[in-house]
């Protein structure tokens, strides 16, 4: 696969900090469906019933994932996210959504550019809020690239107050469990030279290293090995969260490296989150207990695909192949260790 642009880098590093038929049987009354979208997103707050009226219903991350999990019967909430502090408003631009029928207060939002353990505070409290409001008292979320960390900080929350919530499943989506290589660049921990020449890569490195340089916290100053990975990183803290919550992981590898040898943190890549980190390879047992991996030949995003002159449905969470995938992992359908690499 040909390497990316430079003129996609800066859309690749805002999507970061950014279609069957069948119908299933209408879940319990107390069981939902919660899609987390990643790093910088603005995405509205939905419900099965209410959505944005214009523009797309959900935002551009979960738009297509949310239609087709409910057109199979499934209860399905989106989780509201902002890119700084503030409930969500209306967007204009690519993804544009308006109309929205709902809006939640600030404390039940999350912010999509600010530190991934309050971003897990803002979305325990919107988990109870569905508990509290709709009945909900079982989750299977599914979480976009940083949406995923996301979601195991507000699951350890939960855990720490007694929640009666109960998550019944996780799939991660792009998600950077040990850190993305942007990051990895911006903090010294990986040359430019990994890039190998390839005129995108070498641009978002850039461009993320002047967002993390101006700001003092947040997620972009997180999502890198150093801060992650190790004895004392934030996946061993969360060592015990995910004991009884089995885990699906899907990676794109759309891009792959333009020459050999190549750094497996880089590539291949969905054009912002490595393959390898995708799908947790270094993330130990103790952390990661119960796993399934898939990948597919995606891009992390629309804003990737659209950019990149490639049909949205080579989106990671607009392709049809890993709608299937995620609805096995909600129904328990699918084998443990599927397609993952050996314990660790």
């Amino acid at each position: 696969m040909r390497p990316l642009s430079v003129s996609l880098a800066m859309l690749v590093v805002a999507s970061f900090f950014g279609a069957g038929s069948a119908h299933a049987a209408p879940q319990p009354a107390g069981r939902a469906v919660v899609v987390v979208s990643g790093g910088n997103a603005t995405s509205p707050f939905t419900t099965p019933e209410q959505a944005c009226a214009s523009g797309l219903a959900a935002g551009n991350t979960d738009t297509a994932l949310r239609q087709d999990l409910l057109d199979h019967g499934y209860r399905v909430f989106t989780s509201p996210a902002m890119a700084g502090r503030g409930p969500v408003v209306d967007q204009d631009g690519f993804g544009a959504f308006g109309d929205c029928p709902i809006t939640l207060p600030e404390i039940m939002t999350v912010d999509s550019t600010g530190s991934i353990d309050t971003a897990g505070e803002h979305l325990a409290r919107f988990f109870t809020h569905l508990h509290d409001v709709y009945g909900v008292s079982e989750l299977d979320v599914v979480g976009h690239s940083m949406g995923g960390l996301y979601s195991r900080a507000a699951f350890r929350v939960l855990q720490s107050l007694g929640s009666p919530i109960r998550i019944r499943s996780l799939t991660t989506i792009g998600t950077p469990w040990q850190g993305t290589y942007l990051s990895d660049y911006a903090h010294g921990l990986t040359p430019k030279s990994d890039c190998l020449g390839d005129r995108f890569c070498e641009a978002a490195m850039d461009d993320l290293k002047a967002e993390v340089d101006r700001l003092v916290a947040g997620s972009g100053r997180e999502v890198n090995q150093a801060y992650l990975m190790g004895p004392g990183g934030w996946n061993e803290y969360q060592a015990g969260v995910l004991d009884d919550i089995p885990v699906t992981l899907i990676a794109g590898n759309r891009f792959t490296a333009p020459s050999e040898p190549a750094n497996p943190s880089v590539w291949p890549n969905d054009g912002l989150v490595a393959t390898s980190s995708a799908l947790a390879v270094d993330v130990s047992e103790r952390v990661l207990p119960r796993r399934r991996c898939f990948t597919f030949d995606d891009t992390h995003s629309i804003f990737v695909s659209d950019a990149a002159g490639l049909p949205w449905e080579t989106g990671l969470t607009w392709d049809p192949r890993v709608h299937d995938v995620v609805r096995g992992a909600i129904d328990g359908t699918l084998d443990e260790r599927l397609g993952c690499s050996s314990s660790r």
